[in-house]
């Protein structure tokens, strides 16, 4: 499996991007996460995607937690960040990409190959 794409996009972007990546690559399915926003984005992807697509939500407990410590693996501290203890780091951006390769990763895990 590789990763092609990750990137935080801003709401009123989707629409835009979600058609210019399906031109792109072949898309089979969508995995989105359980939590607060689930059934907004789930509708809301539902008008853009095509009917083939499938859209799979996966547990995402967790995964901010899980994304900052990603983030950090990701890209190392550099200088003086390196003596700021790792649970006291903030990562200087959205990190809602690394949270979307967690939930990716956690549907892979999950499936019998």
């Amino acid at each position: 499996n590789t990763l092609h794409y990750h990137q935080v996009v801003l709401a009123e972007e989707v629409d835009a991007t979600i058609t210019a990546l399906c031109q792109q690559f072949v898309i089979d399915r969508l995995v989105l996460g359980d939590q607060t926003t689930s059934k907004f984005w789930n509708e809301k992807l539902r008008e853009i995607l095509p009917e083939s697509v499938a859209m799979v939500t996966v547990n995402e407990r967790n995964s901010s937690l899980e994304a900052r410590d990603r983030y950090w693996q990701m890209y190392p501290p550099q200088g003086l960040f390196k003596l700021i203890p790792m649970t006291m780091r903030i990562p200087p951006r959205p990190i809602d990409d690394i949270v979307a390769i967690l939930l990716i990763e956690r549907y892979l895990g999950a499936r019998h190959f």
